[in-house]
Formats: structure tokens, sequence, C-alpha cells
């Protein structure tokens, strides 16, 4: 027999190893289960085939986990360790506390193999064809209301086309002028940082110039406007989707993408090219006052040489991709609240998708442009 002292002497508790079965002893209480040294009983692995507990007088909650617990320690995949001399009321308690306890984590899965990752890389594909899809119809959807609007120009909702131009247009003039004030000096500053080291510190004019009119004033308004008002509208229209209200409105027989959708796009494509031309203006205001402080070209040369050598095609450049990027932010906005479902994690969720997904298509379509222009020689 092999005797393991697995607890301090002043606790009434034994524990034997005898003939690959744990002989325990004493009382299994709150008091001794604590000083039991769990670890250096698991040790024997393989060695121990079941518990006996026929021994023990006195169990109490802390001890039948105790005993669970070594349990689940010293069993193996293909063996399971027998407990067994326990009383009736003692069969109780552990079961109890065995079908009390948390279940154990489950087993790490593999590593992913070439196949696993070329399968999730096919499902994210065709989930994000089926989002273009679903897309490209809403937008044929949202002209053809446009279309009829046209036709019928008595269908405009022109009350709520003005409130959504306040809202998209007029209120986000102050954060857009900022940004691209602050875009403005930025470009003057390091542009003379650079331009100083070859003596053409001139130059940072037409550096300001063709960033801020091309593609800067633009790009950043629209990103400012996704966050903005794109995010508004999929909250907005997600909102009455979780009411019902858009059910209610198809029950009234009228067209939400004529009602809701139709005045949001409206008003981002004809604020979105104001909110250019101002972010614009701001940026040049900037990096002329950074010019004159850091270089010390006056207001008067900054004009002259803007004026001078710098084409109107860049400023045309900018106001072409407006329109362009606003359809993108009001389509994808009003889509993601239309799919939005009965609870507030679906309407969170989709919000942040609409303006991760605004953001992208509005960069990804920058590019584009960029590369047109460039082929086209613009």
């Amino acid at each position: 027999m092999t005797r393991a002292n697995l607890t301090t002497s002043n606790v009434p508790v034994r524990f034997d190893i005898c003939d690959g079965c744990v002989v325990i002893s004493g009382s299994l209480s709150v008091d001794s289960v604590g000083l039991v040294d769990r670890d250096a009983l698991a040790g024997h692995g393989r060695a121990i085939q079941a518990i006996d507990i026929a021994k023990v007088g006195r169990l109490d909650t802390s001890g039948a986990w105790l005993l669970v617990d070594l349990q689940r320690r010293l069993s193996v995949p293909d063996r399971a360790v027998a407990l067994r001399g326990a009383s009736e009321a003692q069969d109780q308690l552990i079961e109890t506390v065995r079908r009390n306890l948390a279940v154990d984590e489950a087993v790490r899965p593999p590593p992913p193999t070439l196949a696993d990752r070329l399968e999730t890389l096919g499902r994210a594909t065709v989930a994000a064809g089926r989002v273009a899809v679903a897309l490209t119809g809403f937008l044929g959807s949202v002209v053809a209301a446009m279309a009829v609007t046209v036709l019928h120009p008595r269908r405009l909702r022109l009350t709520s086309v003005v409130h959504h131009m306040q809202e998209v247009g007029l209120k986000a003039v102050p954060i857009v002028a900022l940004m691209a004030f602050l875009i403005g000096v930025v470009l003057a500053f390091q542009g003379a940082a650079q331009l100083r080291q070859f003596g053409a510190e001139v130059f940072v004019v037409d550096l300001i110039a063709i960033s801020v009119l091309r593609e800067l004033g633009i790009l950043l308004t629209a990103i400012i406007v996704a966050g903005r008002s794109g995010s508004a509208f999929t909250a907005a229209i997600g909102s009455m989707k979780m009411r019902e209200e858009i059910d209610a409105m198809r029950t009234l027989g009228l067209d939400p993408i004529a009602v809701l959708v139709v005045p949001r796009v409206l008003a981002l494509i004809l604020m979105l090219p104001v909110l250019g031309f101002i972010a614009d203006i701001a940026g040049l205001v900037g990096g002329a006052i950074m010019s004159w402080i850091e270089l010390g070209v006056s207001p008067a040369v900054f004009r002259t040489r803007l004026v001078t050598d710098t084409d109107v095609w860049h400023f045309a450049v900018g106001m072409i991709k407006a329109p362009f990027f606003a359809l993108i932010i009001g389509i994808i906005g009003c889509y993601e609240g239309m799919m939005v479902e009965g609870d507030a994690e679906s309407l969170g969720r989709l919000t942040s998708l609409s303006v991760v997904l605004s953001i992208f298509l509005v960069i990804v379509a920058d590019a584009l442009f960029s590369i047109f222009f460039a082929v086209v020689g613009v």
C-alpha cells in the first residue's frame, strides 16, 4: 500500500493509493478541502482506476465538489474513473454537485487547413456577391422611383427633401469647413518643409490647389458625410423597420422607397457638391494662411498663382465626383436601414456596417475616377 499525504497533519482526511484505487478516509468538508493537493494526486494518471469513499465520515458540498473534480482529472478519454463506496445521501449530494458544475471548456479546434481557408474565402466571396446584387437591385428601385418623380413632379415630397437638405447639408457645414481648413494648413506646413530644401517654396500653392480641389476636399467631405448622415439614414429607417412602421406604410399603399429613400438620396445629391465647394474654399484659405505664416507667400501672391497656374478642371474633377459619392452614401445608408430586423443588436450592427461600407466604396470610386481621368488626360 502506498500512502499519499496530500493534506497537512492537522486536517482529518487521508488519501491512500492501493492497487490503482484511491481510498479516502476521514472528513471531506470545507475545512479540509482547501488544503488538499489535487495536482499531486492527479499526477498518478492512468495508475488510478477508482476512488473509494466508504471510509469518509462527513461529506459536505465542498467535499462533493472535490470528488467530482478529482474524478474528472483522473479520467482519460478511453476510461472513466469509478466512484464507489458512497452512501445514498452522499451519492445524491455528489450527483447534485455534478449537474450544477460548469461544463468543461470546449476542446480547441485544430488549426484551419488550406481547404478550410479556401472554403471561408469562397463563402465570403459568395456573400459579398449577394450583397452586391441586392444593392444593385435596390439602386434600380431608387432610380425608378426618381424617374417616376421626374415624370410626376407633384409626387415629390418637397418638405421632406428640404428637411434632409438642412440635416445633411446646412448642419454639416461647420465640421466640413473646419476639417478642410485644417487639411489645408497641414498640406501647406508639410509642403513647405519639403519644398524649402529645393528653394521651390512658391510651388506650395500648386500642391495645395491640386490636392484640395481635385482629391482631398471632396473625398474627406464624403467620408464625413458617410459617417454623419449615412449612419443617421440607417438608424432612422432601421428604427422605423423595428417598429413595423414600414410595413404599415405598405399596408396603406405607400411606397417606402418613394417616401423614405428618394428624399434622402436627392438631398445628398444636391448638398454634397455644395459641401465639397465649401471644403475647397476652406482648404485653400487654410493653406494660404499657413503659406503666409511659414513661407512669407502673401495672400495676393497666393491668389495670383492660384488663378494663373491652376486649371479649372482640377475643380471640375472634384465636383464631378460629388453626385456619385452622394449616391453611394445614400443608397447604402438606406439599404442597410431596410435590412434591419426586429432587435436593437441588428440596428447597431447594420449602422456600423453602413458607415464602413460607404467609406470603402467611396474610396474605391475615388480610385476609379482617378484612373479614368488619368487615362483621358484630365
